[in-house]
Parts: C-alpha cells; sequence; structure tokens
C-alpha cells in the first residue's frame, strides 16, 4: 500500500509539472504577461510548489525574459543590459536638469531680491562705487598704520632691551664702588 501511496504522489506530481509546463508554453503564445503568481492561478498550483521545484522556476524566469511573439511585432526585444543604459540615460539628464533648475532658481532669486531691495529703497545707496573706493583708501590706511605700529613696538622693545642693559651696569659699577 505504501508503493502505492508513493506512486500516485508521484503522478499527482508529475501531472501538476505537466500543467505548469502547459501554462508557461501557453502565456507565451498568447503573450500574456509571465509571473509566478500568474502561472500558479493558470497551472492550478500552489507558489511553494515551483518554488520547491527550482527548475520550473527557471523555466518561468527565463519566460519572463524571453520576448513573446506580441513584442516581437511591435519592435526589436528589450535587454537588461538596454534597459540599464537607459536608466542610466534618465539619471544623468535628471541630474542635467536639477543643476539647470538650481542654476535657474538662483539668478531668479537674485534678480527677485535685487528688485525687492530697491522698490522700497533699501538697495544699494547710489554711489556705492564712491563707498566701495572709501572701503579701499580706508583698507590701505589701516596696513599702513599696523606696519608703523609693528614698527614702533620693535622700536619700544629696543629702548627697553638698551634701559636694561644701562640698568644694569649702572647697578653693577655703584656694587663695585661700595
Amino acid at each position: 500500500m505504501s508503493t502505492a501511496m508513493t506512486d500516485g504522489r508521484r503522478a499527482d506530481g508529475a501531472r501538476r509539472r505537466q500543467r505548469v509546463k502547459s501554462a508557461i508554453l501557453h502565456a507565451t503564445r498568447t503573450g500574456t504577461a509571465i509571473s509566478v503568481s500568474g502561472i500558479a492561478r493558470q497551472a492550478g498550483v500552489d507558489r511553494t510548489f515551483l518554488y520547491r521545484h527550482r527548475d520550473l522556476l527557471a523555466l518561468i524566469h527565463a519566460a519572463e525574459l524571453r520576448p513573446s511573439a506580441s513584442d516581437l511585432a511591435a519592435g526589436p526585444p528589450v535587454s537588461l543590459a538596454s534597459l540599464q543604459v537607459d536608466l542610466a540615460n534618465a539619471h544623468a539628464r535628471n541630474t542635467r536638469l536639477v543643476t539647470q533648475i538650481r542654476r535657474l532658481e538662483r539668478w531668479l532669486s537674485e534678480l527677485t531680491g535685487e528688485q525687492v531691495w530697491r522698490e522700497p529703497g533699501l538697495g544699494a545707496p547710489a554711489d556705492h562705487d564712491e563707498l566701495q573706493r572709501q572701503v579701499t583708501r580706508l583698507e590701505q590706511t589701516n596696513t599702513e598704520l599696523s606696519a608703523t605700529l609693528e614698527e614702533k613696538e620693535a622700536e619700544l622693545e629696543a629702548a627697553r632691551a638698551a634701559n636694561r642693559e644701562l640698568t644694569r651696569a649702572l647697578n653693577q659699577r655703584g656694587s663695585a664702588n661700595q
């Protein structure tokens, strides 16, 4: 009896395998979208049956990649490599567009910013060039004064050093006389 049950289970498995293969063939011929769920539904088997039988799963995945008859009539087949190239091109175009949008937003912001500041009178004064020249003159004066200050500090330090030497010499002479 045990062999009869085993034979029955094997026959049932073979029938299910045949229904899966027929469902794949039918979907390929009719141009129906091929997926694990769709083939399992059409063959009347559970998806776990397909995942337990890796050879059937491989057939489904191979059929998914194969172009159908309706795809061939529509044009050349689409490969994974061509889709990846299309995706890379789309990413590059997206990057270029984002860069252009940012540049245009910055330009628009500058234009509207200047206009907003000018309208209420908050913009740059009319004598902007004169103020810029005055800033330059003051920066030059500041540089010259800093250099003069450094020279004077060096002279003061030299005078202090000389004063210390003279004071030391006088102190030594005074202690020698006593």
